[in-house]
């Protein structure tokens, strides 16, 4: 059995505590709560505090939460708003188009699935929440590249490998994708990152207007495609499903 690390126990000792009770506590008090001496409580805040996840009044001395751990809250409160705001939409687009359902977000160079809805068949299919796809190439990686500024930097930072022959590699060529999604208002993948599957996506945005995830659907390329083009309905119904999560997260109208 894997043993636990236990300055990373301390630590998050300490958050817990700092989260509850009063709003700054002292280091004598952090140290006597939690039955460590003074100098090893000074040095997993003072860690902490170097990462942001702990700040210290510097009038009084006290230690309260810091903006970092802020941040990853209200990312993953986001991640989990955003999901929950789709659920209805993505239903009805998985049902309206015949196809599985993906909702996506940036998340280290790439996009993690944090919804999927099944093709509503009674083909065997494999729950695909939690998985990674690449930015480059994948119809919801390029809409976040066209949209999300920091996703558009992780895309060009990153590896961009060939899956396919059809995936576009060069950087030249990848910035042209992304202007054609940006003025039409979604992304498409034909057989780019797997070979016999299109997929097409759209952004959705909050009500700052910013970009916050993509919404796709993804199947066979013979029913997403038709005489060699997307499907119109389907590209319709995904940009309408897009529209309708980003007015429930308050963004208005597109």
């Amino acid at each position: 059995m894997a043993r636990n690390i236990q300055s990373l126990e301390r630590a998050a000792a300490m958050l817990r505590l700092l989260a509850g009770g009063e709003r700054r506590l002292g280091l004598s008090d952090i140290a006597s709560s939690l039955g460590l001496a003074k100098g090893t409580a000074h040095g997993i805040l003072r860690t902490l505090q170097q990462e942001g996840f702990v700040e210290q009044d510097p009038a009084s001395g006290r230690y309260q939460l810091g903006a970092e751990l802020l941040r990853l809250g209200t990312t993953y409160l986001d991640v989990h708003e955003l999901r929950a705001r789709a659920l209805v939409w993505t239903d009805d687009l998985a049902r309206s188009s015949g196809e599985s359902v993906y909702l996506g977000v940036l998340h280290q160079q790439g996009v993690l699935i944090v919804h999927h809805v099944f093709r509503p068949d009674d083909s065997r299919q494999v729950l695909e929440i939690g998985a990674m796809q690449p930015l480059h190439s994948t119809a919801l990686g390029k809409v976040l590249s066209a949209y999300d500024p920091v996703a558009h930097s992780e895309a060009l930072e990153a590896d961009r490998p060939a899956f396919t022959d059809r995936t576009v590699c060069d950087l030249d060529g990848f910035e042209h994708i992304l202007d054609i999604t940006r003025a039409r208002g979604y992304a498409a993948d034909v057989e780019e990152t797997w070979t016999g599957v299109a997929s097409i996506a759209a952004p959705i945005h909050d009500r700052r207007r910013m970009p916050v995830g993509a919404v796709g659907i993804t199947g066979a390329v013979e029913r997403v495609c038709r005489d060699g083009e997307l499907r119109h309905e389907l590209v319709a119904a995904v940009r309408d499903c897009a529209r309708a999560v980003s007015r429930d997260l308050g963004a208005g109208r597109f």
